[in-house]
């Protein structure tokens, strides 16, 4: 908006629409709140003096569901330059709030730019074709009918490796703060460059502790993985709508596949729109392939969405460590197979995404352990057919990640060939994980959803090889 109103040709106005979000259906005082919301715009940004007079004129004269037009119509034919409106949190506006406000940006749209605005931007969290407007007679109306003149979608793309370098370097610059040896390309890798993330981040070691906003010290990868630890625990505005969303349909049909790993047998695949959708959030990428966005949402996924489990687990971390502070994971994995077994059912129907439940559940019970001194990386994804957790723990508090750290490997796999292939696959898929993530400790577990087959057939432990890897297989 500066940009353009310093330059010769346009004058812009940027409004936020967010407090007509509580008129919802409630159109005359929607539109009164918008019109209010726009007069206050004027003046805040343009010290404009004639869009008072306006608005005072047709409030009196005319209906509200006109207003906007009306005021715009009037105000636009005696500015000096053709007008460029940013309305933001459009998507925020609800029925016939909505409804008004497109038709009548629709209605006006062959009057500019003489008697009407040049260029109407509706900025918000979704794509206009994802609106979904119910009228009166609780029919809906997809955002396309409604609003059928636009011209093209943008949105605001990831950074840059380059990007991110250059803005943590701006900060550098200012305070002479320095970032350590590989702390911008893990920033970049836990967050793939989303500008939330990047800033939070950022935000979070600089900032948030009394030690780091003295600027002599530097930022370690130590204090950025800690940040970001403290980013998903804190779950900030930003993270939280993500999650809020995850209840919502269109996102449960995409998310729940990626959970799971796998489509399951005649079920009907999500909708372009519906896959669309979820992309425009940011929750997915789909190049090269469809995943979860970047490492910190893929965290947090699992974590909201069995917060409630994890609280009410009743098991400690002091039942399960040796003496020399190491987690015993055959002691932890016999007591979660007996938990599986009493509880598996109760609690995977309270489970929103009941197709992922059983890896839902045990990365619940994970959780509950390894949070008083480690962390756990999740792998999940579209036709993996498995989830990788690789559980860090740490055995020196004072170096944390970088000192004397127990690396666990746990794979687990959903049932779906016979008993024999699926622990054949799962070896050389757990003893491939090992490899990659440098550990001599792993354990493939394995799920039989079948429901005829008795909990005596599908409960087991056993010993394998797999190369030079002797991993533990536990059924449950």
């Amino acid at each position: 908006m500066e940009q353009l109103n310093t330059e010769a040709d346009y004058t812009a106005l940027y409004v936020n629409l967010e407090p007509a979000q509580a008129a919802r259906g409630d159109m005359a005082s929607g539109m009164r709140i918008i019109l209010d919301a726009l007069v206050a715009s004027a003046d805040e940004y343009l010290a404009d003096r004639l869009l008072p007079e306006i608005a005072r004129e047709i409030i009196v004269t005319h209906a509200a569901g006109s207003l906007l037009r009306e005021g715009l119509r009037r105000w636009c034919r005696r500015l000096e330059k053709p007008l460029v409106l940013l309305l933001d949190e459009v998507d925020s506006l609800v029925g016939d709030t909505l409804i008004s406000l497109l038709r009548q940006i629709r209605a006006g749209y062959p009057d500019r730019p003489g008697a009407f605005p040049q260029t109407v931007l509706l900025c918000g969290v979704r794509d206009v074709r994802d609106y979904r407007i119910h009228n009166g007679d609780k029919q809906v109306i997809t955002g396309g009918s409604a609003f059928n003149i636009k011209s093209e979608s943008l949105r605001l793309g990831n950074f840059s490796l380059g990007d991110v370098a250059t803005l943590y370097a701006q900060h550098t610059e200012e305070t002479g703060q320095v970032f350590e040896t590989r702390v911008v390309e893990y920033v970049f890798e836990q967050t793939a460059g989303q500008p939330w993330l990047v800033n939070a981040l950022g935000y979070q070691a600089c900032f948030r502790t009394k030690e780091n906003r003295d600027r002599a010290q530097r930022i370690s990868l130590t204090i950025m993985a800690g940040a970001r630890e403290k980013l998903i625990e804190r779950r900030d505005t930003h993270l939280d709508q993500l999650v809020d969303k995850l209840r919502e349909p269109r996102v449960h049909r995409i998310i729940s596949e990626l959970l799971s790993g796998a489509i399951e047998p005649g079920a009907m695949p999500p909708s372009e729109d519906d896959q669309l959708y979820v992309q425009d959030l940011g929750l997915i990428r789909t190049r090269p392939q469809i995943e979860i966005a970047n490492p910190i949402y893929r965290e947090i996924i699992p974590r909201a969405l069995t917060w409630i489990t994890q609280t009410r687990i009743p098991q400690e971390t002091a039942w399960y460590m040796t003496e020399d502070g190491r987690l015993d994971f055959s002691k932890l994995l016999d007591g979660f197979q007996q938990f599986f077994r009493e509880n598996s059912e109760i609690w995977i129907e309270r489970f929103d995404y009941k197709e992922a439940g059983p890896q839902l559940l045990m990365q619940a019970f994970l959780q509950r352990i390894v949070n008083s001194g480690g962390r756990i990386d999740r792998e999940y994804g579209l036709g993996r057919r498995r989830t990788d957790l690789l559980v860090q723990w740490l055995l020196d508090e004072a170096q944390g990640f970088y000192g004397s750290v127990q690396r666990v490997v746990i794979e687990l796999k959903i049932l779906h060939k016979s008993l024999e292939a699926t622990i054949k696959e799962g070896l050389a898929q757990t003893a491939d994980y090992m490899d990659r993530v440098g550990t001599e400790e792993g354990y493939l577990i394995v799920f039989d959803r079948t429901p005829e087959v008795s909990w005596e057939e599908r409960v087991f432990v056993r010993q394998e090889q797999s190369g030079e890897h002797r991993i533990e297989v536990w059924g449950m």
